[in-house]
């Protein structure tokens, strides 16, 4: 995707408005901070492939989300991400304003366009408060993505929400359905809703249009973490709205708060899940709603490296505007499927090299997990028991190469990185531990592709779906990973990768950090790690089957394809 300046876009044609907190279309710009963000960047640009009438709205963050860097104990260093936004975006002249706590807060927007090879595009706006005439306060509003205390957060809610739709419709935007990627964006009901209101009428169930704004709406949840499900307390949230809507009305009111997720789903005539799995959590979480699932996907031509990419081209032509040819890659010789890895395992060793210092050997077989780091990941679960991993060294080397940011307010997930570091230090004489920092797009596509196993172990069922693994599948990396979220539905065990403990059925199940670990050196030690280095020619089926079975239908194209059928038309 690159930047292009003025084409010619037929306004009135626009009729996806698609709102996301995040959105990571590139590398060197920080508007997004993990999974959800480069979701939606991907979703704009299967959009744009298969010409999707859409137009999205974000935040611009001019001073991302951070820089990590971590230091020799394992600590967890963060600096702000200043970047040149006209590296990438064009400042429009359009303005518009939202009231917060009765300040009159002006939003200007920033657009970037994602281009296709057939010339469709489909434009980005960027919203920004640090307008000259706004307060200091105010106009650091869309400075930071997920900073600030609970005050700041519903106060970007309202720019991105309203400021939105306000700015759309300056920009001369009609959408007719509105797509909330995730809660964040839900006040954007509260704006349609004063789009209808009738000055005449003083009965609030005739007062507004519900049945047309709900028509309109369609929500997806992408966590099952009760933390994940934005709340504000009422006292707060009125001094912010003051009289914009009646707050005391809605069923979106619980406890003395306004949860936006409840607020969405009271106000969508479409509502999904991100996996079958979370389809069902979610219908368990929030009984009484009809509540789909759409599996996310990822955009497959920006997850392929390039030794698989021309591979791709040279077999299976036609693969990056139809994923679904990648069924196909059955055919490919064993030969050229292995030195293709083999390349993008070479590139993600020189990159350690250069970057980091550490000589990794490209003949021992290497295991990689990139995640955001938070505990209920459980980065560290292959750690569990020291003595039982380093018994599965026996079978035959392994080194392990991790990434991933942890919030700057989550102890819990800083404390997970250090004991990775450290205990990468304790075992380096058998086993190299490599940590690399500063996880973004240019170094996930580079350790998803360079890794010969990729590992995924949450606790159930706090995976909603995750992405990181059908990025690996794309590049013929099998998987090793708990039963849930997309794996639920992609893992074919022993074909295109392996499971970890049991699938849990029951909502009452609790997760067992030693039952999983002791499956995970099974599946190692009397699997796999023979399978790798004894039986290349099964281990490569296998990575056929990865991109045969798995990456030819968790991608994006197809997502999007499920919700212009099931949500949009």
């Amino acid at each position: 995707m690159e930047r292009f300046l003025k084409p010619n876009i037929k306004k009135e044609g626009r009729e996806i408005a698609y709102f996301s907190m995040e959105v990571g279309l590139t590398s060197d710009m920080p508007t997004y901070s993990g999974g959800l963000g480069v979701l939606a960047g991907d979703t704009i640009k299967s959009f744009v492939d298969l010409k999707v009438p859409a137009v999205a709205v974000s935040l611009v963050y001019n001073k991302g989300f951070f820089r990590q860097s971590i230091d020799e104990e394992g600590n967890q260093h963060e600096k702000e991400d200043d970047w040149d936004k006209n590296r990438f975006l064009t400042l429009l002249p359009n303005k518009v304003s939202v009231t917060i706590e009765n300040r009159n807060v002006q939003i200007q927007c920033w657009e970037y366009m994602a281009k296709s090879d057939t010339g469709y595009f489909v434009p980005v706006y960027f919203l920004d408060t640090d307008v000259e005439g706004n307060d200091d306060y105010d106009r650091t509003l869309t400075h930071w993505l997920y900073g600030g205390d609970k005050r700041y957060r519903f106060h970007q809610e309202m720019v991105l929400g309203i400021g939105g739709v306000r700015m759309l419709k300056e920009l001369g935007y009609s959408a007719s359905k509105f797509h909330m990627n995730e809660g964040h964006s839900a006040l954007l009901i509260l704006e349609l809703l004063n789009e209808t209101m009738s000055d005449i009428e003083q009965d609030y169930e005739k007062k507004y249009d519900f049945e047309t704004v709900k028509e309109m709406c369609v929500f997806t949840t992408h966590t099952p973490v009760p933390a994940g499900h934005d709340s504000f307390d009422m006292d707060m949230v009125n001094n912010s709205l003051g009289d914009f809507y009646p707050m005391d009305k809605l069923e979106s009111n619980r406890d003395g708060k306004l949860c936006m997720t409840y607020l969405a789903l009271n106000h969508s005539s479409y509502i999904n899940g991100v996996a079958k799995k979370h389809g069902e959590v979610s219908r368990h979480m929030f009984p009484g709603y009809q509540i789909d699932s759409i599996t996310n996907g990822v955009h497959s031509k920006s997850w392929v490296c390039d030794s698989f990419q021309k591979l791709f081209d040279l077999h299976l032509p036609g693969w990056g505007k139809d994923p679904y040819n990648l069924r196909y890659a059955l055919s490919i010789s064993n030969e050229e499927i292995w030195n293709a890895h083999i390349l993008a395992k070479t590139q993600l060793m020189d990159y350690i090299r250069d970057t980091q210092g550490i000589e990794l050997d490209t003949s021992i077989m290497t295991i990689g997990f990139a995640r955001r780091s938070t505990q209920y990941k459980r980065a560290d679960l292959i750690f569990n028991n020291i003595e039982k991993l380093m018994d599965v060294e026996k079978n035959g080397q392994i080194q392990i190469i991790y990434a991933g940011k942890a919030h700057p307010n989550d102890s819990g997930g800083k404390e997970i990185i250090k004991r990775i570091v450290e205990i990468g230090k304790r075992i380096s004489d058998r086993i190299k531990v490599v940590y690399l920092p500063d996880y973004k797009i240019s170094l996930g596509k580079i350790l998803i592709s360079g890794v010969d196993l990729w590992l995924n172990t949450p606790k159930r069922p706090l995976e909603a779906s995750g992405t990181s693994g059908m990025k690996a599948m794309h590049n013929g990396v099998p998987n090793l990973s708990i039963l849930d979220g997309w794996w639920i539905e992609g893992c074919i065990e022993g074909e295109t990768g392996w499971s970890i403990g049991p699938l849990i059925t029951s909502h009452e199940q609790e997760n067992d950090d030693i039952q999983d670990s002791d499956d995970l050196y099974y599946k190692l030690k009397d699997i796999i790690i023979p399978m790798y280095y004894n039986d290349r020619n099964r281990w490569i089926r296998i990575m056929k089957h990865c991109i045969a079975f798995n990456a030819s239908f968790f991608n994006t194209h197809r997502m999007v394809q499920q919700y212009v059928i099931n949500a949009y038309f």
